[in-house]
């Protein structure tokens, strides 16, 4: 796609699975589909053509989408699994830290400038220190994205929008979701990254609120409650989380 034609990024249920894609306008008859070696799915479509014929489209294509993404992952460099011992790095609101594994009692896990230490009962059991660690970023994924929630609901506030109730999951293809009656979600994973990234995934939940749908609307409240919102979102899809 050319860097000069403008994109939205959008997201399309397919059964379990979410496409996300990037979609433009250009001066042309047909509608392109290409997935890409970084498994993204971009989109040109003749200027004019309605989202709703777009993503049927796409729907009919999914199939073949999903399988070109799967075929396309065998061929991406993979992290090595965490071992979670000492020395491992991990990220939290966007800093690295030093893990450090410390047999002890009673179990903890806390923080510094340059550590995350870990107290176990066992330092072989990997396991447990997972889930003390994983644990340990609930905790705080529930203190800072409230805070954020907090942060940036004024922005939107003036929309008439009730300020929603917010959950935290896991979650493999998306950064963040609404519900139709005014439940938001977040991805635990946003824990590991800067505080303007969550923000950004908030606004954007937040948004949905007003405008359920990617289509202008949307994107117009987005330039004005967040007008770097494009800069954020690129930054957060390249983060680095290693």
């Amino acid at each position: 796609m050319s860097d000069s034609i403008q994109s939205e990024q959008h997201t399309l249920a397919y059964g379990d699975t979410a496409i996300s894609y990037s979609l433009a306008y250009a001066d042309r008859k047909t509608l392109a589909i290409r997935v890409q070696p970084d498994l993204l799915v971009s989109v040109v479509a003749p200027v004019g053509t309605p989202l709703e014929a777009i993503e049927a489209r796409l729907l009919r294509r999914a199939a073949w989408i999903t399988r070109k993404q799967r075929q396309y992952a065998r061929y991406l460099p993979h992290l090595p699994p965490r071992q979670y011992v000492s020395g491992e790095t991990h990220r939290y609101l966007g800093r690295q830290f030093r893990l450090k594994v410390i047999e002890g009692s009673p179990v903890s896990v806390d923080i510094d400038r340059l550590y995350i230490t870990i107290v176990c009962l066992n330092k072989s059991d990997r396991l447990a220190i997972q889930q003390q660690l994983d644990a340990w970023y609930r905790i705080w994924a529930e203190i800072i994205f409230a805070e954020r929630l907090r942060f940036c609901f004024p922005r939107v506030e003036h929309l008439g929008v009730h300020y929603p109730r917010l959950l935290l999951r896991g979650m493999t293809t998306r950064w963040g979701s609404t519900s139709p009656n005014g439940r938001i979600t977040l991805n635990l994973k946003l824990i590991q990254v800067p505080k303007p990234y969550i923000d950004y995934v908030v606004l954007h939940e937040l948004c949905h609120l007003r405008e359920p749908h990617h289509g202008p609307a949307f994107y117009r409240l987005l330039d004005r409650v967040l007008p770097d919102w494009r800069e954020r979102r690129d930054g957060l899809n390249g983060y680095e989380f290693g």
